[in-house]
């Protein structure tokens, strides 16, 4: 009987370290799509507010471009994907997003790669941005008619204090 007694707590130790190291190994194989609360955000203007934005799992701001969707692709050329890197992601079943994202997650296979789509628009990263839950491209145009807006989990545009100034800018 002793015996038994010493290896029961080795056996629960060992098929405690499994269970975590099975836990880690399917953990690093999805992509979740995480709010950020507080966050800096920048627009053109200079303006500076805070606000809770959605982030990928690097926690770097993630955006999206009004017009843009996987059936009307706008972000296409070698230029502006290296300005505004996709979010990508192996697969749908890879997919989550913490509670109070709003919005259907997908995948949009094209080029070689899948893109994620959170409520049909496809998700981008901003090359500027430097650190994590800090958003600098907000409010950047790409055309005279749309816009670079960093993501809330609500789907709304951050808004600022201060009314944003006209701003030049171009297309990528």
């Amino acid at each position: 009987m002793p015996h038994r007694r010493s290896v029961l707590p080795a056996l629960v130790v060992t098929f405690g370290l499994l269970a975590t190291a099975l836990v880690g190994v399917a953990m690093a194989r999805t992509f979740t799509l995480k709010v950020a609360g507080n966050a800096t955000v920048k627009n053109q203007s200079g303006a500076t507010t805070h606000a809770t934005i959605v982030v990928n799992s690097k926690g770097r701001a993630v955006y999206f471009l009004t017009g843009d969707s996987s059936k009307h692709p706008e972000c296409n050329t070698d230029g502006c994907l290296a300005a505004w890197p996709p979010v990508t992601a192996k697969s749908l079943k890879s997919l989550s997003a913490q509670h109070g994202i709003k919005g259907k997650l997908g995948i949009w296979h094209h080029d070689g790669f899948g893109q994620v789509t959170l409520g049909g628009h496809p998700l981008y990263t901003f090359a500027g941005d430097r650190t994590r839950d800090h958003a600098t491209g907000e409010g950047i145009p790409f055309s005279s008619t749309e816009i670079w807006h960093v993501r809330t989990p609500s789907g709304k545009v951050v808004s600022f204090s201060a009314p944003a100034s006209g701003s030049s800018g171009g297309g990528w």
